[in-house]
């Protein structure tokens, strides 16, 4: 791979309802659809290929853990954004009345891997984590 290009991740998950999970990654989130099938759609999440699938008896609730004062759920997933795409998306969120299962903050004030963050739910209660760091070079900074 070229140095300083990500290569694209994967994931696909199930949802209960095809027509939710549509709406609510094209108009709330803002994905384009890719590929799509009569039990499944792929849309593009920030650059990455994530795949869902209509599979309603595969969902569970998902468990969670204390991090940093928060119940932040073990099974999400998410995007690293830049830290006013972030805040815009945050805002953005705020004002269409969607519901946050952490509310924006920073966490790590002032330690290595200070960053803002967030969480919400898709229709199917896959949680979601978007997350933004001042200096993107401590992503993973121990």
């Amino acid at each position: 791979m070229t140095e300083n290009v990500m290569p694209p991740f994967h994931l696909a998950f199930p949802v209960s309802d095809l027509g939710e999970t549509r709406h609510f990654y094209v108009k709330v989130i803002g994905c384009t659809i890719g590929r799509e099938a009569e039990k499944w759609i792929d849309f593009n999440f920030f650059g990455h290929q994530i795949s869902a699938h209509l599979k309603p008896e595969a969902i569970s609730k998902s468990m969670q853990n204390a991090v940093d004062g928060d119940a932040v759920p073990v099974r999400h997933f998410g995007a690293v954004l830049p830290w006013n795409e972030w805040e815009a998306l945050a805002k953005r969120l705020t004002l269409m009345g969607q519901a946050f299962r952490i509310e924006p903050k920073v966490r790590f004030q002032d330690l290595p891997g200070e960053q803002g963050t967030f969480f919400i739910d898709d229709p199917a209660g896959n949680a979601l984590e978007f997350k933004t760091f001042k200096n993107m070079n401590s992503l993973f900074q121990r």
